[in-house]
């Protein structure tokens, strides 16, 4: 298994980035976020699980090591593969995703495309008492400001970055005292936002 990457940031695409170790450029998929910090020419470490299919190797790159074990425990819940996974984890910060499943949070969870009510009930119930040992006696991810969050949720779910950033800053007029754990509520503002401006 690959576990991590170190190399440097040698190309951009809509689904990830290359990453060059050793001569070697490697196709890695990651969230909208962590694409959007991996900056061209720049060293970066990146934490990779590699899911094999009989026709595919993949790669799909974090920023911590908690978010790909969580990617990984994502995975274990029925109907849930890497391209569900890797939407959870565009949607909501790993923290977030623990405190949906520990207070089977089935809003916050259906928020992430490809989840219904019935897959967010299945996830809660198969995954709500494994959640807790990811990322135990390891260090816990940084904090992202809320904004952040919520930017790379909708870039995630398909608006432009420019659309994006335009509603972040309506909202945050709006909320001057959100917080992280608002981020549920204030992306179905959002998009509710979005919708009307269509």
């Amino acid at each position: 298994m690959i576990a991590s990457l170190t190399g440097r940031v040698t190309g951009h695409s809509a689904q990830g980035v290359v990453l060059t170790v050793g001569g070697v450029g490697l196709a890695v998929l990651t969230t909208p976020g962590t694409r959007a910090r991996l900056r061209l020419g720049e060293e970066a470490f990146l934490a990779t699980t590699l899911v094999v299919r009989e026709d595919s190797l993949t790669l799909f790159g974090f920023e911590t090591d908690d978010e790909r074990d969580l990617f990984e425990l994502l995975q274990t819940s029925s109907g849930v593969g890497p391209k569900v996974a890797q939407a959870v984890l565009t949607v909501h910060t790993p923290d977030a995703v623990r405190r949906a499943l520990a207070t089977e949070d089935l809003t916050a969870l259906c928020l992430v495309p490809g989840i219904g009510r019935k897959g967010a009930q299945r996830m809660v119930l198969e995954l709500k008492d494994k959640v807790a040992k990811v990322g135990d006696g390891g260090s816990a991810p940084a904090s992202v400001a809320w904004r952040d969050v919520l930017t790379e949720a909708l870039v995630g779910l398909g608006w432009t970055g420019a659309q994006a950033d335009e509603t972040v800053v309506r909202l945050s007029a709006a909320h001057p005292a959100a917080t992280e754990a608002d981020v549920p509520r204030l992306l179905r503002e959002a998009l509710a936002l979005l919708g009307r401006a269509r």
